[in-house]
């Protein structure tokens, strides 16, 4: 058995699945922490070698981002910490979401503070927590769990820095399939309207003309990650996305063609979509939020990228390989026939 440097929390979710198996191509000793170890390890060992990655680094953990100390035992050789470990989805509670989302982080920063040779403690955020603060109306605001992700990105910021912890702290737009084949686990987002279009149920495009949703390849992202601890600053904020990505409007025209079916043509601003019942549109109004043409300060992402050297995939064909993806697991339904990755 290796002895890991590396401790992944949240080993099962989109971003963990890409992350482990770069890790360990690139001889890095992982330990993946997973609720229930016993059951889940062997599916995560099969997975991690079905796309290229080394699992003789593999040692999978049991832990739990809500259990005291996580419910592990010690891994004093490791370096660094990667807090993926989180709650995606729309119509969580309040408590629901912050038990993890905000709770969880902090705990994960915790049980990393008493490393011996911390080098970097990786907390994944989100693009939309840029110039948010925490106020008494956050999760009225904006919703469970968009607000738990700001309320994150505050503690684990402010836990850190009053306790000299060497951290980062990594916002990702849309995560999007593997740039090649397509793949993902995720199906909701992004996912859920490309579903829509499909199905026709997606008679306007929602929000301005002026709306971007920016998207970054799950290979990418995990390369990405992958650099963080050597190439980034102790506080880093970096914002990791395509900055290629067209407007929502062209990318669901870009959709349409990939589909074969007839793109919306109108636009309807989200202040008309939150007015009108749920029930007509089709939309969770906790989804709306993230409809929005700001744009978002990527020059220390791209600095990193550069040290690294790293490039993003071409999108248009990173989208393409998405959409068929997403048609041919009928989303999320089943998995097709993969391509390992080499």
């Amino acid at each position: 058995m290796s002895t890991p440097d590396t401790l992944v929390i949240g080993s099962t979710g989109l971003i963990g699945r890409w992350l482990i198996p770069e890790l360990t191509r690139q001889g890095r000793h992982v330990a993946a922490m997973v609720r229930n170890a016993a059951e889940r390890g062997d599916e995560l060992r099969d997975w991690v070698a079905a796309h290229g990655g080394n699992t003789e680094l593999l040692t999978v953990v049991d832990g739990d981002l809500t259990a005291p100390g996580l419910g592990l035992d010690p891994l004093p050789a490791v370096r660094d910490v990667y807090n993926l470990g989180g709650r995606f989805a729309f119509g969580l509670t309040e408590s629901e979401a912050r038990a993890v989302n905000v709770d969880g982080a902090v705990a994960a920063l915790r049980w990393a503070q008493e490393l011996p040779r911390l080098r970097r403690f990786v907390h994944i955020s989100g693009y939309r927590v840029a110039g948010a603060t925490v106020t008494a109306t956050l999760y009225r605001d904006k919703g469970a769990y968009e607000a738990s992700k700001v309320e994150a990105d505050h503690a684990v910021r402010d836990h850190a820095e009053a306790h000299g912890i060497p951290y980062a702290i990594v916002n990702p737009s849309t995560v999007i399939g593997d740039s090649g084949t397509g793949e993902t686990t995720q199906f909701i987002g992004l996912a859920a309207m490309v579903r829509d279009l499909h199905r026709g149920r997606l008679p306007v495009i929602p929000g301005g003309k002026d709306v971007w949703v920016p998207v970054v390849t799950a290979d990418y992202f995990a390369r990405f990650l992958a650099a963080v601890p050597e190439h980034a600053e102790p506080g880093a904020a970096l914002w990791v996305l395509d900055e290629d990505t067209p407007l929502l409007g062209e990318l669901l025209r870009d959709v349409a063609r990939t589909l074969g079916v007839r793109p919306p043509r109108f636009h309807v601003p989200v202040g008309v979509i939150r007015r009108l019942p749920a029930k007509l549109t089709g939309a969770d109004p906790e989804t709306l939020g993230f409809l929005s043409a700001d744009r978002y300060p990527t020059d220390s992402a791209r600095a990193l990228a550069e040290r690294a050297g790293l490039t993003f995939p071409p999108l248009p064909q990173a989208m393409r390989a998405w959409v068929d993806y997403l048609v041919a697991s009928e989303f999320g339904k089943h998995d097709p026939a993969r391509t390992p990755v080499r």
